[in-house]
Order: structure tokens, then C-alpha cells, then sequence
């Protein structure tokens, strides 16, 4: 997903384009609207809670750079609605359950301030205050909810005219590239079956929780020949009718956003006023920290859930981001052994021209002595071999051309040998192989002290059984003399 759905739009359908008149696409206020179920991003994925119901059902997360969602951006962006009665009514009953609760009429009327503060900052529960009143209802959208944070996505480029529509599909990739002719069959027939408008697939990518993006354009040709694509806006505003929506429904779709880029008035009312909910000053803040100001935009998150779907999203592009970089990898390795078997085949083709231009060359003197042969040497013949005379007594010369070139020969032979016995010299062994080799020679070290230690107990003990023996021999010979 992306940005797409922000606020309160209307679009019209082009007259060229033969769909009937669309409903208003628009959705209500963004964050103050009292039907927000809560500021987070579910359902641009699949069904949950979402930013208020009018960015719930239009914003995506764009924030990796591969995701784009756009539609026109609405009067209601992020501006602060206006404040009805029933609002001011609202704000005055939060107010009065976190500060001075009239329920019990004693000092037990302090502690439940205190728990209704809790709650608050919980995002969840009821908050009693009056027994004439009715509790007051915290959600995460509420301004004193602490589960709050400012993240960033990538504001869309691409253009009304490009025609760009995704429809976020509750089916596995597998199955939609899979069924992927049936699938366009099906969307021209909810279309009209019109004959003049052809349905393109622009991509499908894989989303979180079993989920497929499908970008599509549509293609209109006029009688005459010429062709146009059906702008993002008019298409988006067919499938959001009724009918329409329903029948994508039954194709598994979940949600559509036309892919149309921001005005620059648009994103200057995006930044201008800080979302319901939202503190100015972190709002404020996250617009001076943002990294990259003209490619990325602050969006308000609230709740673990929208942080999990968040990383679901990172987990997704990062698995994307490496199978494409392994692909690149195995790109680069086939390429290089390509430009490995060209290079020796371009230096064996060398090889061989050399060759037969040498063999075409002695072809070339055998025929011509051939042709001559009989016939007296001829002036210019003389003059040549007067000139090859001469070129091969300067080549022989002792100061001349190879000379030095033999002493070229023998001066680059003396710096090989040189830089070879300085290669050999310069060696450097690393910290942890010197520990092990230091560990391995003491080893051996102790290995030979203990072998030199039992062979001199050894020496010993021959030394003592010698000594026993010469003493017993003499008192053998007595006794047998």
C-alpha cells in the first residue's frame, strides 16, 4: 500500500470514458469524524481497525520504496474538522472524567480520576465521571493516548494520466499470477465488456498476511485509431459505486486506491495542521527530523497493532529486496562467466589470425619467388634489399636498437627478481592465527619436555638394571665354579 484516500474527494468521469456517472468516492472526516474506529493502518492490508475511516480505507504504507499508493487528497486531509456541538460535548466529558469526576462525591472521586487517566493514556476502556452522564469512551484516537509515534512514507509520483489502480487482493500470489488471464477477463466484464477498453496488468506483488497488490490501467480506443489511458482518478470512481464494489468483492478484492501524485498545496495541507490526536510539538518535530523532506512524509502510528503491520511490511520488502539482489548476484556471476569464456575466445581467435596471417604471408613469398623466378633482379628489388640491409646492420648494432633492447630485456628480468624477493619479505599474519600458532608450538614445546623427561626415567631405569646385572654375574660364576 501507500497514501491513497485521504478525506472527503469527488470526482467526475471523463466524457470520453463510456462508464456511467460515479457516486462520491470521498469518505468522512480523517481523525475528528466521531465514526474513526482509531488512527491506525489496518485495513489498507486487510480488515482492522484503520486511520479514521476515511484514511483507513485509503492509506498504505509506502515508507520502503517500492510502494506508491495515491488518490486526490481531500478537503479533509489532516486539517481539524470544524467543532460541533456534540464534539465540544465530548472534549468537555474527557476533560471533566480526567480531572474532577462528580461520581461518588468524595475523595474516592480522585482516585478514579486518576484510573480514568490511566485509561486514557491506555487508549482503551470506560472513563465515569457524572451519574447523569453517560461514560466517556477512550480509544487510541484519543489526544491523551501515549501509544503514539510518527513514521514516514514515500510520497507518490505517479501521475493521473498514468491510469495506475491497485486492487489489493485476499489471495496468495501463487493464485492470482496463476489465474492471472481470468482475472483480466473478469475485471472487462465489470467493466461492460466494453470493446473499446482493454484491461492491463502493470504488476502483482506479494503483500503481508497472504495478500496480493495487482496494479492495473485500463486502455480506451476511440474509433479513429488513437488510444488513451482511462486517468487513475475516473477508474477509481467507477470502482468505488456500488455495484461495482460488490462485484469486486466477489473477485477477492478488499480494497482499491488510485496510484495519483500529491500537488504541492495538497502535501503543504498535509503538513500544515498536526493530526486529531497527534501533540503539535511531535508533530513539529517529526517534520524537522524528516530525513528526506521531498520524497518522504510523516504519517501518524498508533497502536501495536500498526507498528506489527508495519513490520510485516519491512519483513516483506526486505525478503523482496534480497531475492532481487540475488537474482542480481546470479546475474553478475553468469555475466562474468560469459566475459571470462569471451575473453579466451577472443585471445584464441588472436592466436589464429596471427597465425594464418603468417601462413598466408608465406604463401604469399612462395608465389611471388615463384612468379620471379628466371628473371634478373630488377632496380627497385635491389634498392629494397639495399634498405633492408640497412635497417637489419642499425637493428644489429651494439648501441642501437637492440642493444637496447637487450638491455631493456635484462634491466625489467632484474626488477622481477627484485620485486619477488621483496613480495616474499613482506608477509603479515593475523592477531588470532599468531595466538594459535604461539599456543600450538608451546603445546609441542611441552610435549617434547615431557617425552625428554620419560626417556631420561627411562635411561635410568636401564642404567639401574645394567648396574644389577654386571653385580650378579660374578656371583653366578662362583657359585657354578
Amino acid at each position: 500500500g501507500a497514501f491513497g484516500g485521504f478525506g472527503t474527494t469527488t470526482t467526475t468521469a471523463a466524457p470520453a470514458f463510456s462508464f456511467s456517472a460515479p457516486t462520491n468516492t470521498g469518505t468522512s472526516g480523517l481523525f475528528g469524524a466521531t465514526q474513526n474506529k482509531g488512527f491506525g493502518f489496518g485495513t489498507s492490508f486487510g480488515t482492522g481497525t484503520g486511520l479514521g475511516s476515511g484514511l483507513g480505507t485509503g492509506l498504505g504504507f509506502g515508507g520502503f520504496g517500492t510502494q506508491q499508493q495515491q488518490t486526490t487528497l481531500g478537503s479533509g486531509l489532516f486539517s481539524q474538522p470544524a467543532q460541533t456541538p456534540a464534539q465540544s460535548n465530548q472534549l468537555i466529558n474527557t476533560a471533566s472524567a480526567l480531572s474532577a469526576p462528580t461520581l461518588l462525591g468524595d475523595e474516592r472521586d480522585a482516585i478514579l480520576a486518576k484510573w480514568n487517566q490511566l485509561q486514557a493514556f491506555w487508549g482503551t476502556g470506560k472513563g465515569y465521571f457524572n451519574n447523569n452522564i453517560a461514560p466517556v469512551e477512550f480509544t487510541q484516537e484519543n489526544p491523551f493516548c501515549r501509544f503514539k509515534a510518527v513514521g514516514y512514507s514515500l510520497i507518490p509520483n505517479n501521475k493521473d494520466e498514468d491510469g495506475l489502480v491497485v486492487l489489493v487482493f485476499n489471495r496468495k500470489e501463487t493464485d492470482i499470477r496463476s489465474q492471472q488471464q481470468q482475472l483480466v477477463e473478469s475485471l472487462h466484464k465489470i467493466l461492460g465488456g466494453n470493446q473499446t477498453l482493454t484491461v492491463n496488468v502493470e504488476g502483482v506483488k506479494t503483500m503481508p498476511d497472504d495478500q496480493t497488490e495487482v496494479i492495473i490501467y485500463v486502455v480506451e480506443r476511440s474509433p479513429n485509431g488513437t488510444s488513451r489511458r482511462v486517468p487513475a482518478s475516473t477508474l477509481h470512481a467507477h470502482f468505488e459505486q456500488a455495484n461495482i464494489k460488490s462485484s469486486l468483492q466477489q473477485l477477492g478484492v478488499n480494497l482499491s486506491m488510485a496510484r495519483t501524485e500529491f500537488s504541492p498545496a495538497q502535501v503543504k495541507q498535509l503538513l500544515q495542521n498536526p493530526p486529531a490526536g497527534v501533540d503539535p510539538i511531535i508533530w513539529e518535530q517529526a517534520k524537522v527530523d524528516n530525513p528526506d523532506p521531498d520524497k518522504l512524509i510523516p504519517v501518524p502510528m498508533v497502536g501495536f497493532k500498526e507498528l506489527l503491520r508495519r513490520l510485516k511490511v519491512q519483513d516483506q520488502m526486505t525478503k523482496q529486496h534480497q531475492t532481487r539482489l540475488d537474482i542480481i548476484s546470479e546475474d553478475i556471476s553468469e555475466l562474468q562467466k560469459n566475459q571470462t569464456t569471451t575473453m579466451a575466445k577472443i585471445a584464441q581467435y588472436k592466436r589464429k589470425l596471427m597465425a594464418l596471417s603468417h601462413r598466408t604471408l608465406q604463401v604469399l613469398i612462395k608465389q611471388e619467388i615463384q612468379r620471379k623466378s628466371g628473371y634478373a633482379i630488377q632496380a627497385d628489388e635491389e634498392q629494397l634489399r639495399v634498405q633492408l640491409d640497412t635497417i637489419q646492420c642499425e637493428l644489429n648494432a651494439p648501441t642501437q636498437f637492440k642493444g637496447r633492447l637487450n638491455e631493456l630485456m635484462s634491466q625489467i628480468r632484474m626488477q622481477n627478481h627484485f620485486g619477488t624477493v621483496r613480495a616474499e619479505e613482506r608477509y603479515y599474519i593475523d592477531a588470532d592465527l599468531l595466538r594459535e600458532i604461539k599456543q600450538h608450538l608451546k603445546q609441542q614445546q611441552e610435549g617434547l619436555s615431557h617425552l625428554i623427561s620419560i626417556i631420561k626415567d627411562d635411561l635410568e631405569d636401564i642404567k639401574l638394571i645394567e648396574h644389577g646385572l654386571n653385580e650378579s654375574i660374578p656371583i653366578r660364576g662362583g657359585v657354578f665354579s
